[in-house]
């Protein structure tokens, strides 16, 4: 996430802007720390589930680290937990600290949109799912 240039880019709140700054490598090793430990299982578990070195494991995790989408499907294998769910978790945490609100459902729109192109795609089969 880039925000933009502060007034002055010198100025004491342009080093508190950059301190601030919310890093995705490191939302991502948080949102994988919290996952592995909600399951109370041990960075050797999950580093060996999904075949990736303990110190690496360990590196994402502290957000010393970048992991490719292939090495995050991987880890979110090993949890048992869909990549989806990891993003999703990953941008609440940006959206808090950007101050956006998350809304809590769907909106109604976006839930009729999405609904009709699954009934045109799936034909009737998909026309009763909520």
């Amino acid at each position: 996430m880039v925000r933009g240039p502060p007034d002055v880019p010198h100025s004491a709140d342009a080093r508190q802007e950059r301190i601030r700054m919310t890093l995705l490598r490191i939302e991502i090793g948080d949102a994988l720390r919290t996952a592995r430990r909600r399951q109370g299982r041990t960075l050797r578990e999950v580093s060996s589930d999904a075949r990736v070195s303990l110190g690496y494991l360990s590196e994402i995790e502290r957000g010393q680290k970048e992991a490719s989408s292939e090495l995050l499907a991987s880890i979110c294998g090993a949890l048992e937990m869909p990549v989806s769910i990891l993003l999703r978790d990953v941008s609440d945490r940006f959206a808090l600290d950007e101050g956006v609100a998350i809304p809590d459902t769907v909106p109604v729109e976006l839930s009729r949109r999405v609904l009709s192109e699954d009934t045109l795609a799936d034909g009737p089969a998909m026309a009763g799912r909520v």
